[in-house]
C-alpha cells in the first residue's frame, strides 16, 4: 500500500468519472457532491462524514449534516464511494461504473485503506452462502491489519 504519488490525479480522474456515469445515469452530480467526492479523494484514507462537515465549514460553506449525508448516499448509489462500515467513514472507489464486490485492506496503524477485489473470495462466500440456502443483499469485507510500510518502519525502529 504504497502512496507516494500525486492525489490530484486521483482526484481529476475520480471526478472526470463521476462526471461520465452520471452523465450516462441521468443524475445530477451537483457542486456540493463533486466538492464531497474530492474531498474524499485528497487521500487514500476514510473519511468521516463529520469531517467533511468540518472541511466545507472552514471553506466558507454552511451544509449541515443531513445534506452531507444525503450526498455521501448519492455517492455511495451512484457507486463512487463505499462506506468502510467498521469506521463509519468513506473512501473513493477506484473503478466505479464496474460491477464489482469490494474487499478493503485497512491499515490500523497508517489508517490507509485500499480496495481489492477478488473473485476467488467472492465466489468462496456466495458459495459458503449458498450451502447454507443463504441469499446475500450485500457483501464487504474488511481486513484490519498493517500494510508495508508500516511494518517496514516497525522493523527499522
Amino acid at each position: 500500500m504504497v502512496h507516494t504519488h500525486d492525489h490530484s490525479i486521483c482526484i481529476e480522474n475520480a471526478v472526470e468519472e463521476a462526471e461520465r456515469i452520471c452523465a450516462e445515469r441521468g443524475s445530477r452530480f451537483t457542486d456540493l457532491r463533486r466538492r464531497i467526492l474530492t474531498m474524499i479523494w485528497q487521500g487514500h484514507k476514510a473519511v468521516k462524514a463529520y469531517d467533511l462537515l468540518d472541511q466545507l465549514a472552514t471553506e466558507g460553506g454552511s451544509a449541515k449534516p443531513p445534506t452531507v449525508y444525503r450526498a455521501l448516499d448519492f455517492l455511495m448509489e451512484e457507486g463512487l464511494v463505499h462506506k468502510i462500515e467498521s469506521l463509519n467513514a468513506y473512501v473513493g472507489c477506484p473503478h466505479p461504473g464496474s460491477d464489482h464486490v469490494s474487499q478493503f485492506l485497512i491499515c490500523d496503524e497508517c489508517e490507509t485503506v485500499e480496495e481489492v477485489t477478488s473473485p476467488a473470495l467472492t465466489k468462496a462466500v456466495t458459495g459458503a452462502a449458498a450451502a447454507q440456502s443463504f441469499s446475500i443483499k450485500g457483501q464487504t469485507l474488511e481486513l484490519h491489519g498493517m500494510c508495508e510500510n508500516c511494518r517496514k518502519g516497525k522493523k527499522a525502529a
